[in-house]
């Protein structure tokens, strides 16, 4: 075993570990962008400056320099009243996620403290016996396990409504920027969600994002509980009236008792849906600046029905590219609920239970030591199995607790984008601009994007 100060190398139980105040530096180097950026609702000016820096390539380059320095790890960081284990292997991202909730657990205390304040039930901060009834009324609501929806008909209808109405002002006017795209999506999740009658019902999402930003502060600020209860209370009424088609009507219709607290799930939902809103731009922005892949998705379009609801293959799988290249979930966080051993046979080591472990996204997804399309836009990736050759690769995390929401997100985010794409022509006119002659940027700032449009040649008037 050789030691230096504040870390000690181990073979003998305990594993590589630091501690001490390069423990503090490397919390801090790794949570730095995440932070900025803001863990729960992100910050606009942040994210300009964090793109400038390519702030995620510090993942990428920690990591590498971690597993040279300590070996396939965990590492771990051992802090003033937590030991957070950082994840270095591939492997081990596939056997948390694998593994959770039991021996990893998904409520860790970080995101009780940064959730509960908008969504002190929901299934993510939620453990036990109760954990398991609102996965099971979740996955119900939000059918987890088909591709498309049962409310799909209903769905599409109101993205074909507000995709029109958002394609109208942005051809008559040459442009789309981040502010119009954020109005019209949002519109749209309402209708999803809430149903129709919430369109315009801004104060329920402005009451959210609000407290979500409150969130970005975890335990550290008082929780706003009125405006939680204003909140709540907003959603009771859309669950009341049940409108049908929409996400509160099918889960106004399942049977729950009142702990599983049915209401107490749709706040998630609602934030799920902001990320699957920066998936989208930045998707849009990629598919703009490669001409290739471009023409394959419109090939796909081309060849569907446009009057059904479609699966989308390719463009799903831009999607996808998109959410690996910038995740929008940069740091996924388990706590162990009791010892686990690592390390390979005759030098295993063991990590106590109340662990945090820390699995950082970008630095898995973008290392092209490991990953052979790491900065290139492939959405191929995702039809050919070579995504699956990968357990570290997870833009809707995986195993047992993955997003119950990922296929529900993937058609409204799909059937978005083939609407826009079916009818219209963009060109990225920001910068970066992603386009497969120069490296893609770690850290792509939605909020800054801006299309120029124009009609496609044959698409209706």
């Amino acid at each position: 075993m050789s030691t230096t100060a504040g870390t000690a190398h181990s073979t003998s139980g305990t594993g590589p570990t630091v501690s001490g105040l390069r423990a503090l530096r490397l919390i801090a180097t790794l949570g730095f962008p995440s932070v900025a950026a803001g863990v729960i609702a992100r910050r606009p000016r942040s994210m300009a400056l964090l793109e400038r820096f390519g702030a995620d390539a510090s993942a990428v380059h920690v990591l590498r320099r971690l597993r040279e320095e300590h070996g396939s790890g965990p590492l771990q960081v051992e802090l003033p009243g937590r030991r957070v284990a950082v994840v270095l292997d591939p492997a081990d991202v596939g056997r948390i996620l694998a593994d959770s909730p039991d021996p990893f657990d998904p409520a860790t205390r970080e995101k009780k403290g940064a959730l509960s304040p908008f969504q002190p039930h929901g299934v993510l901060i939620s453990q036990g016996h109760i954990r398991t009834e609102r996965r099971k009324l979740n996955e119900q609501a939000l059918d987890t396990a088909h591709t498309l929806h049962r409310l799909a008909e209903p769905i599409v209808e109101v993205v074909d409504r507000e995709v029109s109405t958002l394609l109208e002002t942005a051809i008559r006017s040459g442009t789309l920027d981040n502010d119009e795209f954020t109005r019209a999506w949002w519109r749209m999740v309402r209708q999803v969600v809430l149903g129709p009658s919430a369109a315009d019902d801004t104060g329920v999402t402005d009451r959210l994002k609000k407290l979500r930003a409150n969130g970005n502060w975890s335990y550290f600020i008082p929780e706003r509980s009125r405006l939680r209860d204003r909140f709540i209370e907003d959603l009771y009424r859309y669950v009341d009236r049940a409108e049908p088609g929409s996400l509160v009507g099918a889960l106004a219709a399942l049977p729950a008792g009142g702990a599983t607290d049915p209401v107490g799930q749709i706040p998630h939902w609602l934030f799920a849906f902001d990320a699957a809103g920066i998936a989208s731009a930045r998707t849009l922005a990629l598919l703009a600046g490669h001409p290739g892949q471009r023409e394959r998705a419109r090939a796909e379009i081309a060849g569907s029905d446009p009057g059904t609801p479609q699966p989308y293959p390719y463009v799903r799988a831009a999607v996808l590219e998109s959410l690996r290249l910038w995740p929008t979930t940069p740091m996924i966080l388990r706590d162990s609920i009791r010892d686990t051993a690592w390390g390979p046979d005759g030098e295993r080591f063991g990590i106590p239970a109340g662990t945090g472990f820390a699995i950082l996204t970008p630095g898995f997804h973008r290392d092209g030591d490991t990953v052979p399309f790491a900065d290139e836009f492939v959405p191929e990736v995702w039809l050919d199995g070579r995504a699956e050759m990968h357990p570290e690769v997870v833009p809707f995390s995986a195993g047992p607790a993955v997003c119950p929401g990922r296929n529900l997100v993937l058609l409204v985010t799909s059937t978005l984008l083939v609407r826009l794409l079916a009818a219209a022509d963009f060109r990225v006119v920001s910068e970066p601009v992603p386009v497969p002659d120069r490296p893609l940027p770690y850290t792509f700032d939605n909020f800054g994007v801006q299309f120029e449009v124009t009609r496609t040649a044959g698409a209706r008037r």
